[in-house]
């Protein structure tokens, strides 16, 4: 894969959303392995930005290995300080899934009973769950608490 090419100006906003960030792939004595390489790939793939650690003291060797490694996973090569390389990737598109447990208003819930005898069926209730209402794990509906209102005046003395 060709690495990819970033503007001054991106290179810099990249610079300083890795500030904060802490190396998730380390390269120690054996290089860059195939194993290295995957959980690199991963680490792009959840991230898209990350760090990688390189153990080895020769400089001209680290910059070697971090343009090698831009070209051949297809990243951006955005820093090298030290024995630390920044590198980016555009993260993939994950489809989204819409969880119909979640909306609002009212929603029919199965909750399966297990009998305290064994060797009975498990009993099947349906239950109807309304929006301010939530299903406790022993299957019982409660209702949502009622948030207390704070006046003005006791958040201005505080």
């Amino acid at each position: 894969m060709p690495q990819i090419q970033l503007t001054p100006a991106q290179r810099k906003e990249q610079r300083a959303n890795a500030h904060h960030l802490d190396p998730v792939v380390m390269i120690g004595s054996d290089g860059w392995t195939p194993a290295v390489k995957k959980e690199t790939e991963a680490a792009l793939d959840a991230h898209g930005l990350i760090k990688i650690r390189v153990f080895s003291d020769d400089r001209s060797a680290r910059e070697a290995l971090f343009l090698a490694i831009a070209d051949e996973i297809g990243a951006a090569p955005i820093q090298h300080i030290g024995k630390l390389l920044v590198l980016w990737r555009p993260m993939p598109e994950r489809e989204k899934t819409v969880d119909e447990d979640r909306g609002a208003g009212p929603r029919e819930v199965k909750v399966i009973k297990y009998s305290k005898r064994g060797g009975q069926r498990p009993e099947i209730k349906t239950l109807r769950v309304l929006g301010n209402q939530r299903l406790t794990p022993g299957g019982q509906v409660k209702r949502a608490k009622k948030v207390k209102q704070v006046s003005v005046k006791k958040r201005s003395q505080t």
